[in-house]
């Protein structure tokens, strides 16, 4: 079996960069019946960080957030792969993207047991080059 690959919608939160803050949001949003399918964070300087969400539910990741009182981001896309691992698979996938003159702009990959999975963002102008390389639904 190889890779799919699924062009998702994420939000963002920014919010202080200390500790705490990623437990207290991911709490709310737990206690609020959210699933995430991907989360990721980093700083962003001058004390903040960012907070990226791939929710299973975005209806209810924004049904959430608002009653956590956070300010989301309007929607934006990220490209969301789950696949078999083998050696090169991230070799593989950005090669196609290079192949179509799409830069990245921030990949996380995982693997895990015999699996891996991978967050791919490109530039929002990008969006449908990247999908129609990587065979994205």
């Amino acid at each position: 079996m190889g890779s799919a690959v699924k062009k998702v919608g994420y939000r963002y939160v920014t919010t202080a960069d200390k500790p705490g803050e990623g437990a207290r949001i991911l709490t709310a949003l737990r206690n609020s019946g959210v699933n995430l399918m991907a989360f990721h964070a980093f700083p962003i300087g001058g004390g903040q960080s960012q907070l990226d969400f791939v929710p299973g539910d975005e209806r209810a990741f924004e049904a959430a957030a608002k009653k956590a009182n956070l300010a989301i981001s309007g929607q934006k896309t990220v490209f969301l792969v789950e696949g078999d691992d083998h050696q090169g698979a991230m070799a593989e996938l950005l090669g196609k993207l290079a192949a179509a003159g799409t830069n990245v702009t921030a990949v996380d990959a995982i693997k895990a047991g015999p699996r891996f999975g991978a967050l791919v963002w490109v530039k929002e102008a990008d969006v449908d080059k990247a999908a129609k390389a990587l065979g994205a639904t």
